[in-house]
């Protein structure tokens, strides 16, 4: 089975869900535990996300392969690096993670992500492949990244001209099936396309 680690790209810590989940006096039980002792990465960009998070993180956990003491799927964050999905995080990371910018020229986000992709990199095999399920078509993942993985880097070609949402469904389609999609090296891919065509609704 070929050895594959998936690297999630990040949830707006913006937005109304965001506003939702870290103001005070909330009172869902997921902003209670991040009050108090925090709550898994994965399951607060879920939240945050919805669907195409949801789909990512699924996906993921179904179909990955890592070598012997690697993570199989890690996340991507505004500040932090890389992280695994089952990290405690509290209402302070999340916060802070939206004062970070996503982007490829802003230090605070490239210099953890780039020291973590680079530990990664020195522990595992040159034929493990390290999915990226996040945006291809601009530089903030891929710029840093690919420095890092080179050819090793590869995305689901089937994400070329979906949105958000069309990503989430046809991950989440994807790992309950049980049919892994095909990638193809984001270096020297066709990064933009045209829109594919929509997913039938999901009861989600």
């Amino acid at each position: 089975m070929p050895r594959r680690i998936f690297l999630l790209s990040p949830a707006s810590s913006a937005g109304k869900r965001c506003e939702m989940l870290v103001r005070r006096g909330a009172e869902s039980e997921l902003a209670l535990r991040l009050r108090d002792r925090g709550a898994p990465i994965g399951e607060v960009f879920s939240f945050l996300s919805s669907l195409y998070f949801r789909g990512k993180l699924t996906y993921a956990q179904r179909f990955a392969s890592p070598p012997e003491a690697c993570p199989g799927v890690l996340v991507i964050t505004a500040g932090q690096g890389l992280v695994p999905p089952d990290t405690a995080i509290t209402i302070r990371d999340v916060r802070g993670f939206g004062r970070v910018s996503i982007d490829a020229s802003e230090r605070r986000y490239v210099g953890p992500l780039r020291a973590d992709a680079e530990a990664l990199r020195a522990r595992i095999s040159p034929d493990t492949e390290v999915v990226l399920l996040g945006s291809i078509a601009t530089a903030k993942y891929v710029d840093v990244l690919g420095a890092v993985f080179g050819r090793s880097l590869v995305f689901p070609s089937d994400f070329v001209g979906r949105g958000d949402m069309s990503r989430g469904g046809l991950l989440l389609r994807a790992a309950q099936a049980g049919t892994e999609l095909g990638y193809v090296p984001i270096d020297g891919a066709v990064r933009h396309g045209r829109r594919a065509v929509k997913l039938a609704e999901l009861g989600y």
